[in-house]
């Protein structure tokens, strides 16, 4: 535990969804498509999709049938409305996008929409990618599904509230598929979420639950010194726990910053010091206490993770000792 002797490499913000235990497969089949639904008492009945949804293989070759694209994109942002849809138009819309995060905003969801990441990195690194979504706390308005050779598993329903869920999958194993459900009103509803894709080494690390809390080898913190989205010393100023997300909120008095990707820690105006805070798991049982540590983590979106987190007298001997057999994989001032 932090503040009680050891260092350790916390794990993800949550525990995520992951693909293969997730409902609601679909098939799409050349003129007909079923849901595979439960009923009462665990019976298994099919019935009839919404009668768009047939029309996604063909689009997928007519990528101009869509509807209107009357909306604002850039390479990593998309945000449209489903007003811009016209009766007479096919309402699948294709949105592109080439960044490695970004966000999607859906306002007043009507139709579908089929989104296409496409990251700036050659085809063949594909399979090495894992993609995490994150839906806006007020998302409503829409399933989100993924989508492969024209089969739907349902990644997030329509009504889930769960502020703090990330929802992830291999980037090979399909791409998204966003429904419009049946709304009395859509006037007040907005389907968004956030995405990030990245090596599926960092995506296991983040989102491993069994390897959580346990302390960092002097090889891990090295490397994570030299790898991390952000690099600090300093100590523990508070701790908030959050028991309804399972997070924990560490407040941290930064002493030294050798590095961070994110302006995570910042210069306080109240007491001229930095200042900054990382979330781990509460199940790690993080506390407050005297000394210093190296924290070490990444941004995942938009929010500090903590990694490996030696105490600092810990972090100077592993690095001394890997300094004097030229084996530190990076260099960084100990002191």
């Amino acid at each position: 535990q932090l503040g009680a002797g050891h260092g350790v490499a916390a794990p993800p913000c949550c525990a995520p969804h992951h693909v293969g235990e997730l409902p609601g497969a679909v098939r799409i089949a050349p003129r007909r498509l079923h849901r595979i639904r439960t009923g009462p008492g665990g019976t298994m009945r099919s019935a009839p999709a919404a009668g768009l949804l047939p029309l996604l293989l063909g689009l997928r070759l007519l990528l101009g049938g869509g509807a209107a694209a009357q909306y604002s994109s850039d390479l990593c942002n998309w945000k449209g409305s489903g007003l811009t849809h016209e009766s007479h138009k096919k309402d699948v819309e294709q949105v592109y996008l080439r960044c490695s995060e970004g966000s999607i905003e859906w306002m007043y969801p009507t139709g579908a929409l089929i989104v296409n990441l496409r990251p700036n990195t050659s085809p063949a690194s594909y399979k090495r990618l894992t993609v995490c979504i994150k839906p806006f706390k007020d998302s409503a308005g829409a399933n989100i599904y993924l989508e492969k050779t024209g089969e739907l598993k349902l990644l997030v329903r329509d009504g889930d509230r769960s502020p703090s869920k990330v929802y992830c999958f291999g980037y090979d194993q399909g791409g998204l598929f966003i429904e419009a459900t049946p709304q009395q009103d859509i006037s007040r509803k907005i389907t968004g979420f956030q995405y990030e894709l990245m090596n599926k080494g960092i995506a296991s690390d983040l989102h491993t639950v069994s390897a959580s809390c346990r302390p960092c080898s002097d090889t891990e913190v090295l490397l994570a010194v030299c790898t991390s989205d952000f690099v600090i010393r300093g100590s523990i100023q508070d701790v908030t726990n959050q028991p309804e997300e399972q997070e924990s909120i560490i407040h941290v008095g930064v002493n030294k910053l050798y590095r961070q990707k994110s302006k995570v820690f910042q210069l306080t105006g109240e007491s001229g010091n930095w200042r900054g805070q990382i979330k781990t798991l509460l199940e790690c049982g993080v506390k407050p206490g005297d000394g210093d540590f190296l924290f070490t983590g990444r941004m995942h979106f938009g929010e500090a993770r903590l990694g490996c987190a030696p105490r600092f007298k810990d972090f100077q001997r592993m690095y001394r000792e890997a300094k004097d057999k030229g084996l530190n994989p990076c260099e960084i001032g100990p002191d």
